[in-house]
C-alpha cells in the first residue's frame, strides 16, 4: 500500500536504485573488459549469495517447495544467459548505446505473450515495434556512419538484442515467481543457480584476475546489485508499479554519465535519437499497462 505520508520517497528510492544498477554495469563493463564476462559473472555470483543468504535465512526464509524450485532454475539460468549477453555486449559498445538498444525488451515482451500466453497483438503493438525497430537501426547507421564495424561493436549489438529477447522471456517468468517467493528468496537462489550453471564451464574459460583493482570492480558491482534490488524492492512496496516502472527510462541518462566519466564514451545524436524511437514506441505499445524497460542486469 503507498506511503501516503512520503509520496515522493518511492519515487527517490527507484531513481537511486536504477543509479545503482548502471553504476553496477559500469564495475562489471571494466571487469569484464579485465578478464571477460564470463569470469566476472562467475566470480561475482558467490559474493551475491553471500550478501543475500543471511539476510534471507535472518527473515524466516526456507527451502522452497518443487514446484517454486523449479521456477527459481528456470529464470534462474534466463538471467544468466541474460546477464552474459548484455555484458558481453557492454565489452564492444558504450554504455549509453547498449542501455538505449536494451528497451526494446517491452516490445518483444509484448509479441512473446502472445506466444506463450495467446495474448492478442493490438495495432498500438505493431506501430510500437516498427518505432522501436526503426530505433535501433537509427542506432546501428549511427556507428556505421561515424565507425567500421571491424571493432565487434556488430556483435556487441547482438549480444544485446540477444539479451533484451531472453529479458522479455524473463518478463513472464518474474510475474510467475513474483507470487510464490519473496525478493531476497528470488536473489538467494539467482545467484545460486548462476554460480552452479557457470562453474561447469571454468576448466574452459575462467581467467582469475591479475590485478587487484579487477577483484575490487567485481565486489563493488555485487554491492551495488544487491543494494539496488533492495532499493527497488523498498520503493515498489511503497508506491504503485505504473507510478516506478517508467522512471526505469532513466537508466539511459546514468548509462550516459558513467559511461563519460568511467570510459570518456560520448553519446552520439544518432544515440539519442535511437533511444527516442524505442522509448516512444514503448510507450504507444504498452499505453493502458505499465511499460517495463529492460532493468539492468543483476
Amino acid at each position: 500500500m503507498p506511503n501516503r505520508d512520503h509520496p515522493l520517497l518511492p519515487v527517490f528510492a527507484a531513481i537511486a536504485a536504477i543509479g545503482l544498477l548502471t553504476l553496477m554495469d559500469a564495475f562489471m563493463k571494466a571487469a569484464s573488459l579485465a578478464i571477460g564476462a564470463y569470469s566476472t559473472l562467475l566470480l561475482r555470483a558467490p559474493i551475491i549469495f553471500l550478501l543475500a543468504a543471511p539476510a534471507w535465512r535472518l527473515t524466516g526464509g526456507s527451502w522452497p517447495i518443487r514446484q517454486t524450485l523449479r521456477i527459481h532454475v528456470i529464470r534462474g539460468l534466463v538471467v544468466t544467459a541474460m546477464g552474459f549477453l548484455f555484458f558481453f555486449g557492454l565489452t564492444y559498445l558504450p554504455m549509453a548505446q547498449a542501455i538505449a538498444i536494451s528497451f526494446i525488451s517491452p516490445l518483444i515482451a509484448l509479441f512473446l505473450a502472445s506466444i506463450l500466453l495467446g495474448e492478442r497483438i493490438g495495432r498500438r503493438a505493431v506501430i510500437g515495434a516498427l518505432l522501436g525497430f526503426a530505433g535501433v537501426l537509427v542506432i546501428l547507421a549511427g556507428k556505421v556512419w561515424r565507425e567500421t564495424m571491424g571493432d565487434g561493436a556488430l556483435l556487441g549489438i547482438a549480444a544485446v538484442l540477444g539479451s533484451a529477447l531472453l529479458y522479455a522471456w524473463n518478463l513472464v517468468l518474474q510475474r510467475q515467481q513474483a507470487l510464490v517467493s519473496k525478493p531476497l528468496e528470488v536473489v538467494v537462489f539467482q545467484s545460486a543457480i548462476a554460480g552452479i550453471a557457470l562453474v561447469g564451464f571454468a576448466p574452459l574459460f575462467l581467467a582469475l584476475p591479475a590485478e587487484t583493482v579487477t577483484w575490487r570492480d567485481i565486489a563493488i558491482s555485487a554491492v551495488l546489485s544487491f543494494a539496488g534490488a533492495a532499493l527497488f524492492t523498498w520503493g515498489y512496496a511503497r508506491a504503485e508499479t505504473q507510478k516506478l516502472v517508467p522512471l526505469e527510462y532513466s537508466g539511459f541518462l546514468w548509462a550516459a554519465l558513467f559511461g563519460w566519466v568511467f570510459f570518456a564514451e560520448v553519446v552520439t545524436g544518432a544515440t539519442i535519437a535511437g533511444a527516442a524511437l524505442i522509448v516512444a514506441g514503448c510507450w504507444i505499445a504498452t499505453r493502458g499497462k505499465p511499460p517495463e524497460p529492460e532493468q539492468t542486469a543483476l
